[in-house]
């Protein structure tokens, strides 16, 4: 394998064949010619890793040459030779960018091999610490851009980065969708192309979109003359417009400069091209955040719809069972109210009458009041709970119907339980659903067993019923919405008390035992989890 490719320019055709033959037989791809300006023309059509080129040439000096090279390799090596090795001819050669000087004649073949292999040595450690100069911002402009994600400060960020990394005057920012056939702006700051640029396929921006290329003009060249004229008329030096495509959609970045500084140059197209990607992934990224925090919205709308919804349906079962146990305090509140106003009744008989009806609406308003402690909307704020007592409302609220159905209830639960933080409302209505989806299995009667015990930093409560059990079938879909083994149940109970523990960083199972029936294990951690 080749060391590298040399390009020899030199008037004396003798020279170029002995650094042919030098070069070649130290394993270099060599290529040379006599005349500058046909020299010229090869390297604008051939890449090359150095170029050794003489200084005194007719029609064209060597120093002439480099200038024109570098406009089209800026990274190629330059060695320049001369038979004037005075101190002035070395310094200008390396203003002017040469990687190495060597003296005709030359004495030994070996100080012409090694003169390339030193420019070029030099010239890569100099790529290298381009590449890394570059890069360091880059990587710094990245987590910038990425650490944003609202996509209207992020277009804003943007723009400021472009002006800042290119030295640029103005930036834009251009955005076609799928099936468009107009790009349109998003974003500018300073100057702005004119709009028939973005509109009309021989504009700036709609050809870069069209042809998916980078545009590089400056007024001085490269360029067509038409956008030339256009920077002419603008006071602008030079002008960028870098695509990104994206599926059917793309983007657009352009930057441009003022009349107080130079045109772009091939490191400024290369930077941008860098620049522009990033900063299409950054805006796709606060795309998808947008459509996430979108999705998490609604998702917890339709959570506390579900909630809210299995509530009132708790609510309506609920009332349904204990309206005979409002209905009855009120009879006999109006019954005592009645006989209390009889005239033939002594005092006596009369106070203890109304003391009757007293205690008879004390026991309704707490009935009520259970029912509108379940209903009401309470803090959303985790605050330490003793679960024991709200498993005891929970059987409290449904005393009568637990009587009315022959449902017994057996506790064990350790008389030193910790509190737990949670939203007391909302795990008091995971308890009700458990307790009466146990009473929909065993219509006939049975038992409920309710355990609680700590492990490992997480409480665990079980509710064991005594009914046919959970089939199957149904044993991987239990916990979704809608999915109910009776003819009553909405099929919610289940999924949101799901939700529930889930958002209290706990869970919900169904757990496999030896005992009949089946058992719902309800875990919720010691801890609020940040």
């Amino acid at each position: 394998m080749a060391e590298g490719s040399i390009f020899i320019i030199d008037d004396e055709e003798g020279i170029v064949r002995l650094c042919t033959r030098l070069l070649s037989r130290a394993n270099y791809d060599v290529d040379g010619i006599s005349d500058p300006a046909v020299g010229v023309e090869r390297l604008g059509e051939f890449k090359f890793d150095l170029l050794l080129v003489d200084i005194r040439m007719p029609g064209m000096d060597g120093f002439a040459v480099i200038d024109q090279v570098r406009q089209l390799q800026p990274e190629i090596a330059v060695v320049i030779m001369t038979g004037y090795g005075t101190l002035e001819t070395a310094i200008k050669a390396l203003r002017q960018g040469a990687d190495g000087l060597i003296l005709k004649p030359f004495e030994k073949g070996d100080d012409l091999v090694r003169t390339v292999q030193d420019a070029l040595k030099a010239r890569r450690e100099k790529q290298e610490i381009s590449r890394l100069r570059a890069i360091r911002p880059l990587l710094w402009v990245a987590e910038k851009l990425f650490s944003e994600t609202r996509t209207e400060t992020l277009v804003g960020l943007i723009l400021e980065t472009i002006k800042d990394q290119l030295d640029a005057d103005h930036a834009m920012i251009y955005h076609r969708k799928a099936g468009d056939s107009f790009i349109s702006l998003v974003g500018e700051t300073g100057w702005c192309l004119p709009e028939e640029h973005a509109r009309a396929s021989g504009g700036i921006v709609a050809r870069a979109d069209h042809w998916d290329v980078p545009i590089w003009v400056n007024r001085e060249g490269p360029g067509s003359p038409d956008f030339q004229e256009l920077l002419i008329a603008e006071n602008l030096t030079g002008v960028i417009c870098i695509p990104v495509r994206r599926g059917g959609s793309s983007m657009v970045f352009a930057a441009s400069r003022g009349d107080n500084k130079p045109g772009f140059n091939i490191a400024d197209v290369e930077m941008f091209g860098l620049l522009s990607r990033q900063a299409d992934i950054a805006l796709e990224n606060a795309r998808l955040y947008e459509d996430l925090r979108d999705s998490l919205r609604q998702i917890e709308q339709s959570q506390r719809a579900l909630i809210q919804a299995e509530k009132m349906s708790a609510v309506g079962r609920l009332t349904a069972s204990i309206a005979h146990e409002v209905n009855n305090p009120l009879q006999a509140v109006q019954n005592c109210l009645h006989l209390s106003q009889r005239e033939e009744l002594s005092k006596e008989k009369q106070a203890e009458y109304l003391e009757m009806a007293d205690e008879e609406l004390a026991r309704l308003m707490h009935t009520v009041q259970r029912m509108l402690e379940f209903y009401r909307p309470g803090a959303m704020k985790k605050t330490p709970t003793d679960i024991v007592d709200l498993v005891e409302k929970v059987l409290a609220l449904l005393d009568k119907q637990l009587r009315s159905q022959e449902v017994k209830i057996q506790r064990d639960f350790p008389p030193d339980l910790p509190f737990v933080p949670v939203v007391s409302n909302q795990i008091q209505q995971v308890f009700f659903n458990l307790v009466l989806n146990a009473m929909d299995v065993m219509p006939d009667g049975g038992t409920i067993k309710i355990s609680a015990a700590v492990k490992d930093d997480v409480l665990h409560v079980d509710f064991q019923d005594c009914g046919p059990g959970v089939i199957p079938e149904m044993k991987d879909t239990i916990f979704e919405p809608f999915v109910s083994s009776g003819e009553e149940g909405t099929g919610l109970g289940l999924s949101v008390s799901y939700g529930i523990l889930t958002a209290h960083n706990g869970a919900l199972q169904l757990i496999e035992n030896d005992q009949p029936g089946a058992c719902f294990r309800v875990t919720i951690p010691m801890e609020v989890k940040k």
